[in-house]
Order: structure tokens, then C-alpha cells, then sequence
């Protein structure tokens, strides 16, 4: 293991995390995993009082609490953007302020459903990920846990998550921090997976993976075999 590697480790186990949208069920998946790895927790919520109700579900006896989404995201070191699509623009450009200096880790999904089922969507900037970081130029965006079941993160008999989580930014640091972040889940891999512009399509794959949970009745995550 590197300096680089410890220290990464370090500070993501001391981080506090905040969760914007952390009352729904990636959210919510998301803070109880990370609250059982010991971070202190933060769900976020346009309704300070639907978010402590959510905090008190999440891990009951672990340290989290419930706020509304700016104070949630000013006292957090790390923020986790876990919000429908097509809320995200309006939120994140509404706490820029709150996030300035701030890892953002955008695990977005821009995917709609027709009669087809699902399926990717345009977004001008090529991403959510990179839409955000446009909103934000004072934040540090990665983009990371896209293929995480909330399902499978939700389910208490489930003590390991056996997936990768793909892992993509701009700042060597900053990747570091979520893959080490992203480790702390039991079973979890962090792999980093290129830079920030190439988030879109690892964004759109979400849609295929649906598809074959669909078929499969399944809570299909992604594995990078020889790494």
C-alpha cells in the first residue's frame, strides 16, 4: 500500500458524509452502509423533518442525523448526489454555495422508461457528472456508484455487496478518496474508470442493467475481471 493509499484510506474514514436525496432508496441504501462502516452521516432532504425520519430508519445506534439538503451539505466533508434526474440541475446550482471546496461524488442515473422499457437520456453536457461539475466549478465532481442495487444495499441479511464501483474524475486525489470511500462498503471494489468525460455512457449503462434485472428478477451489479 502507497502513502497515497493510507492517506486516502484515512480520510475517507474519517470523512463525514452527506447524502443529497438520502431519503430514497439509493440514498438511504447508501447512508445505512456507510453508517455501518462508522462515518457519520448526514441524509439530506428538501424536508428537514422526512430527512431525520429517514435518518432514524437508516442504522438505528450508528451516528446519523437528518437535514435539510443545504445544511446537510455544509457540514459534510464529502456529498453524495443521489437525486432524480430531473431534480438535479436546479439542486445542485441551489447549494453551489454550500458545496464550494467540496468532493461531490454524482451517482445520477439519466435514464427514462417507455413501453420499450428503459433507456439512456441526452444530457447537453454528456453526463450528469459533467453537468454538475459545470454547476459547480468550485466542487470536486466524481462520479461513482451508478450500478449499486439499492435493493441489495437495503437488505439488512445482505453483509457483503459484491460489485464494483466504477470511479471517474478529473482530480487524482479526489478519485482516491471515493475508490478508498467506496471500499469501506464490505464486498465493494472502487476501480478507477477514466476521467469525468467519460461518464456518460458508464451513466447509461444503468438502463441495460435494469433491462436484465428485468429479465433475470435479478439485482445485477458490474465486476472488471483481471485488475
Amino acid at each position: 500500500m502507497t502513502q497515497s493509499d493510507e492517506s486516502a484510506e484515512t480520510a475517507a474514514a474519517q470523512a463525514v458524509i452527506a447524502i443529497l436525496g438520502g431519503t430514497g432508496d439509493q440514498g438511504r441504501g447508501l447512508g445505512r452502509r456507510f453508517a455501518r462502516a462508522g462515518n457519520r452521516v448526514i441524509i439530506g432532504s428538501r424536508d428537514a423533518d422526512r430527512a431525520a425520519a429517514a435518518a432514524r430508519e437508516v442504522a438505528p445506534g450508528a451516528e446519523v442525523s437528518g437535514a435539510a439538503n443545504a445544511d446537510a451539505a455544509r457540514d459534510a466533508d464529502v456529498v453524495i448526489v443521489a437525486v432524480p434526474y430531473e431534480g438535479h440541475r436546479d439542486l445542485l446550482a441551489g447549494l453551489a454555495g454550500e458545496l464550494r471546496g467540496k468532493v461531490v461524488i454524482d451517482c445520477v442515473n439519466p435514464i427514462g422508461f417507455d413501453k420499450s422499457g428503459p433507456h439512456a437520456l441526452t444530457v447537453a453536457e454528456g453526463s450528469a457528472a459533467q453537468e454538475a461539475a459545470a454547476v459547480l466549478p468550485d466542487s470536486t465532481v466524481v462520479a461513482a456508484f451508478h450500478h449499486v442495487s439499492a435493493v441489495t444495499l437495503l437488505d439488512e441479511s445482505v453483509d457483503s455487496v459484491d460489485t464494483d464501483v466504477l470511479v471517474l474524475g478529473d482530480d487524482r486525489a479526489a478519485t482516491d478518496l471515493v475508490q478508498a470511500l467506496a471500499e469501506r462498503i464490505p464486498g465493494v471494489r472502487g476501480v478507477y474508470a477514466g476521467r469525468l468525460r467519460n461518464t456518460g455512457q458508464v451513466e447509461a449503462l444503468t438502463a441495460n442493467l435494469i433491462a436484465i434485472n428485468r429479465r433475470y428478477k435479478a439485482h445485477a451489479g458490474v465486476r472488471v475481471t483481471d485488475i
